[in-house]
């Protein structure tokens, strides 16, 4: 089951090998009927997986200067460098990603309603609206989150290369990030959520562009109708379910209830399909 949500939540799915390798690290080699196994190195199996081992050392890259990011040891000036560079190496994953789901390029519109349709495409879209702006923890949130989960299996194909018993550490941290991945999609919708209002108030701050809630917005609508990814319209409904049963206490304010039911008619009009 935790399989099957993986690869429902792109952006949920894990990324296949491009050549026959298997998780031993053996490549198989045919002539003919026949078939080797011949060992391989950790720099062979990259070589041959050419874009997964690309979009993974991305990742990784995307970790990184995310916790040089939140962690600013080389200085508070440098921390927005690598705010930038966390939001460009996910922009370039992800379009290593669609270049993967979409068929050849055709100029048309139904390649590109075809590209909206991928998480991959919006993720893209999402390094694109915050790479420009003031740097936002909160926006860091589920680019990490993403990259970490999404670099789980090909990390452990690496480290089954290395060996069947190296790293026993990291091997225990990817099982928890794996039996946990239900509850990580669902932070990251949480978050997807929130920085809505934080656009909003970003832009009465003077720290974003007059465009951002505009674009923003369109993306939380791409996420809401995905359909690899349903946690974002999952959560959106138990919000929705959790505010109608706190209004609907006798001790709830009159004026807050009254806010809360406009709000969420607000939010139901702008929902997509609405």
């Amino acid at each position: 089951m935790a399989a099957e949500n993986f690869e429902m939540a792109e952006q949920g799915s894990t990324d296949r090998s491009t050549q026959p390798t298997d998780l031993s690290g053996c490549a198989d080699v045919g002539n003919g009927s026949a078939k080797t196994n011949t060992p391989v190195s950790v720099s062979q199996f990259m070589m041959s997986n050419k874009v997964e081992s690309i979009m993974w050392l991305l990742r990784i890259f995307t970790l990184v200067s995310t916790f040089f990011f939140l962690f600013p040891i080389l200085g508070v000036a440098e921390g927005g460098h690598f705010f930038q560079r966390a939001l460009l190496a996910n922009a370039l994953t992800s379009a290593c990603r669609l270049h993967q789901r979409l068929p050849r390029f055709r100029f048309s519109r139904a390649y590109v309603t075809q590209a909206l349709l991928e998480d991959s495409c919006h993720y893209l879209l999402y390094s694109l609206i915050f790479i420009t702006s003031h740097p936002i923890t909160l926006c860091l949130v589920p680019v990490a989150v993403f990259s970490l989960l999404h670099a789980t299996a090909y990390t452990r194909k690496v480290l089954d290369i290395i060996g069947p018993s190296s790293m026993p550490w990291v091997r225990s941290f990817l099982d928890k990030m794996t039996t946990h991945q239900q509850s990580l999609f669902k932070f990251i919708a949480c978050n997807e959520i929130l920085l809505m209002p934080a656009a909003v108030f970003m832009l009465f701050g003077g720290r974003a562009h007059l465009f951002l809630p505009f674009f923003y917005y369109r993306f939380l609508t791409l996420r809401y109708a995905s359909r690899r990814n349903p946690y974002c319209r999952t959560l959106f409904y138990e919000l929705r379910v959790a505010m109608e049963q706190m209004i609907a206490r006798p001790s709830c304010p009159t004026f807050i209830r009254s806010a809360c039911n406009k709000a969420i008619k607000l939010i139901c009009k702008l929902a997509p399909g609405s």
